[in-house]
Formats: C-alpha cells, structure tokens, sequence
C-alpha cells in the first residue's frame, strides 16, 4: 500500500474518531446544561424515556466497541446495562470522559482492520456463525450515526418536558448541511 493510501486512511479514521468524540462533547456539554431531575424525568407521553436511559445505552455501545478491539471480537448485547450511569448524571459524565479519552487515546483505532461483531440477537434467532466481519473504521460509522440518533431521542425527550436544547442538537452534520443550503435557497 502506497504511503500516499496509507495516509488517507489514517486521515479518514482520524475525522471517524474525531465525530465521535464531537458528539459525546456535546453530550457531555448537555448533562452539565440540565439538572439531575431533568436526567432522569420521564415525560409522560414518551415514559419510559429518559435522558438518563438513552446516554446509558450509547455509553455502553462505545464501551462495547473499545473493549472488544483487543480480541478483533466485538459484542453490543453484552452491555452491562449500568444503573448508575442512567441514574446519575455525574456518573455519565465521568464515562464520558473515559471514553473520549480512551477515543482519543486507543493504538487499535489508528488502522482500519478487520474485526468481527456478533450479530444482534444471534441466540435467539438460533444463527450458527454468531459474528460477521466489519472493520474498525465501519464500526466508529455506526457508533457515530447510533449516537446522533440517540441525542435527537434526547432532545426530543428534554422538549417533552419543556427543557430548550439547541436547535442542532442531535443532528447529524449532513442534515445541518442541508438546512443551511435550503435556507440559503429559500434566500436567494
């Protein structure tokens, strides 16, 4: 592989992680923007939701990932389901931080190599080869569009309970593209 490729994929892996630490940023700037009633209030129309319930969930697919990288084997059933970190805010943050660290920190996401990832629910559907080939790079895409869409969730959860979150809160890069050139359109 030419150093001209070898360079571009560590760019490409490098703007993957990058995104991912972005939106645990602006997670971790909303869990320090809301109270912890407001962390852990389920609004009536969407109970059982939470923001505390839905951080949780993404934390512990990020934790999932990162701990799988050393065996190349990664599986999202296995979260640990922390109650903890969905019931405490300053739980959640601290694993923010942890994790952007870890993100930011981690040899094995330097390169973009094959790994393996059990597939969702694979007892229950009886599947005889539980895992299918990914790679690192193709994992921090899904992560990335995983969480965003879980922070649309929380932030449609924090406006059910009249909490203001900024209007680009939860939205991906590409939709906030489309907007501004739809804006500018609608402009001109």
């Amino acid at each position: 592989m030419s150093t001209a490729m070898k360079n571009l994929l560590f760019e490409r892996q490098y703007r993957l992680i990058r995104t991912n630490v972005q939106w645990l940023r602006q997670a971790d700037a909303l869990l320090k923007a809301i109270s912890d009633s407001e962390y852990v209030a389920a609004p009536q129309k969407l109970a059982p939701q939470t923001v505390g319930g839905h951080l949780r969930h993404v934390l512990e697919y990020y934790e999932c990932f990162l701990n799988g990288l050393s065996s190349s084997h990664i599986d999202y059933d296995a979260r640990k389901r922390d109650p903890a970190v969905q019931s405490s805010r300053s739980a959640a943050l601290q694993r923010i931080e942890s994790l952007i660290s870890r993100l930011e920190s981690e040899p094995a996401l330097r390169g973009d190599s094959v790994i393996w990832v059990r597939v969702e629910d694979s007892e229950a559907l009886s599947v005889p080869e539980p895992f299918l080939v990914s790679s690192v790079g193709r994992e921090l895409q899904g992560l990335s569009s995983h969480t965003i869409h879980h922070l649309a969730l929380i932030a449609m959860v924090l406006r059910a309970l009249g909490v203001p979150v900024g209007q680009d809160f939860g939205m991906a890069s590409s939709t906030l593209r489309y907007l501004a050139t739809q804006s500018a359109a609608e402009a001109a």
